[in-house]
């Protein structure tokens, strides 16, 4: 029989297992949202991690935060990065609420490993509360679009060399291939003639045109909505997090992030 805890919430009472260091939202969530069987992919996982030790040393630095706790968030949230509490990560990809099961999953694991680092027993949030202290100055309307954003950046990399590679082979071809002629086919039947390096030439344009395409979407997602809070206007949070969060993100990451010049538009526009 596997060991349960009990944890409260406004609806109640419910029953977590006990080795679980997800809590009762996400639980919840799991409950009510039984869609796909999909679960969030690891480098959106990481990005969420990564906004989490932003925002707890931020806070801390702040002197919203004590050290304590901000050291613990920060130190749990390196662990979701380096991937080794991925099977905590439960929520289905489909969810209402704009992420908030997601936001709520993340918070519960990292607080809960903060509790056991500091001696307490999982799901005795009095020592590190997952909305209180993991989600300190932030809400998922903030959060949510800004992991988007940082979780394509991880991975945009990639693409891009995978798809420039393909665009240099299918140029070199085209170059090998230029003095063979056939037929242009049009509609299903042989039209006129064609060089088959004039084809292979097209392929590769055609990738290096998106190739641009994309390296001009990434560069879109580096503008940054965190710290706008619920609405984009930064409320309960300090004067200066929006400007020290995103410079933490920039250097955990080493990725090229800027605070937003609109941050209503960031955290409601993927763009």
């Amino acid at each position: 029989m596997e060991e349960k805890r009990i944890e409260r919430d406004s609806l109640g009472e419910k029953e977590i297992p006990a080795a679980a260091y997800y809590g009762i939202q996400t639980a919840r969530a799991v409950e009510n949202f039984p869609i796909s069987g999909l679960r969030a992919s690891g480098p959106f996982i990481r990005a969420t991690a990564y906004i989490k030790k932003a925002a707890a040393l931020t806070n801390m630095e702040l002197g919203l935060l004590p050290e304590e706790i901000g050291r613990g968030i920060a130190g749990a949230a390196d662990e979701i990065i380096e991937g080794r509490l991925d099977d905590q990560f439960v929520v289905d990809v489909f969810q209402a609420g704009a992420g908030t099961s997601h936001n709520m999953n993340v918070n519960e694991v990292i607080a809960n490993r903060v509790i056991e680092n500091l001696g307490g027993k999982r799901g005795d949030y009095s020592i590190c509360h997952p909305n209180d202290h993991v989600n300190m100055s932030q809400s998922t309307n903030d959060v949510y679009p800004t992991a988007i954003r940082i979780a394509v950046l991880l991975v945009v990399g990639d693409l891009i060399e995978s798809v420039a590679g393909l665009a240099g082979a299918f140029a070199e071809k085209g170059r090998e291939f230029e003095a063979i002629v056939k037929s242009g086919r049009t509609h299903l039947q042989d039209a006129v003639p064609i060089r088959l390096g004039q084809e292979f030439g097209a392929y590769a344009a055609c990738l290096e045109n998106h190739l641009a395409e994309i390296n001009r979407a990434a560069d879109g997602l580096r503008q940054l909505g965190i710290g706008g809070t619920a609405v984009g206007t930064g409320l309960n949070s300090h004067p200066e997090y929006r400007r020290t969060v995103v410079a933490r993100l920039r250097s955990e990451t080493g990725l090229d992030l800027e605070a937003s010049p609109d941050p209503f538009e960031s955290m409601q526009s993927m763009r």
